[in-house]
């Protein structure tokens, strides 16, 4: 009979691997296991401090912040004051109000809140019409734009994310009507309804969020999807 340390031990193993799947699965059944779980996922999180955050960090903070103790809330809190990520920001962009929505699986304002800062980036006209024309996305920086993307992959296991949008558009042949229905943003040639026909949790198909800026054109997305960003990703 497999004793709980030996379960916990297991687990604990599969963090420390290399398979995504794997970890993120460990991390749901350490959460199952209570207390016990709870201390394997804080030290692992804590051990991983100095670290460059990944899909699992952010999926270990914030299943963490979801428990609502305040011992956890508080440690987190201590550790990283503003969220697991950094947010860099090469125009002076802050990203925290993101970053906290995102932690706190509030994917439809996290959507609003990314139009905004997108438009934030690439200019007061963007902001003043608020949405982005397809000849403003080149004036967003790479930093920003790789920042908002990381902030999207670390909080939804990898699921939403302008990259996700970009490899699916890819391996479709950047085929554009092939690529709305496979994000669900069309179905049977009728676009989706916002906000309402959208699926806000992690239950939507890879690359369904973020939304970009409602205008779902093939311009814009092509500006987006072919933005220096993704050459140098660091």
């Amino acid at each position: 009979m497999v004793s709980d340390s030996d379960i916990l031990v297991d687990l604990r193993d599969r963090l420390r691997g290399d398979s995504l799947k794997k970890q993120l699965s460990a991390v749901h059944e350490l959460l199952a296991l209570g207390q016990d779980g709870l201390e394997v996922l804080t030290t692992t999180l804590v051990e991983r401090k100095d670290e460059p955050a990944t899909i699992l960090d952010g999926k270990i903070f914030q299943m963490l912040y979801a428990t609502e103790q305040e011992n956890l809330r508080g440690l987190l809190t201590q550790h990283w004051p503003q969220g697991r990520l950094k947010m860099p920001s090469e125009q002076g962009v802050d990203y925290e109000p993101l970053q906290d929505l995102l932690i706190k699986q509030d994917f439809e304002e996290a959507d609003r809140l990314t139009l905004a800062k997108l438009c934030e980036l690439a200019g007061p006209t963007a902001v003043k019409r608020k949405w982005v024309y397809f000849t403003e996305v080149e004036q967003i920086s790479i930093v920003d734009l790789q920042t908002i993307d990381r902030l999207w992959l670390a909080y939804s296991e990898g699921k939403f994310g302008f990259s996700v949008q970009r490899r699916i558009w890819l391996s479709l042949g950047q085929n554009w009507d092939k690529l709305w229905p496979r994000l669900a943003w069309k179905d049977d040639n009728i676009w989706t309804r916002y906000p309402g026909g959208f699926v806000w949790d992690l239950s939507a198909p890879d690359g369904h969020l973020p939304l970009s800026n409602q205008l779902r054109g093939v311009r814009m997305m092509s500006s987006l999807m072919t933005h220096p960003a993704w050459s140098e990703e660091a």
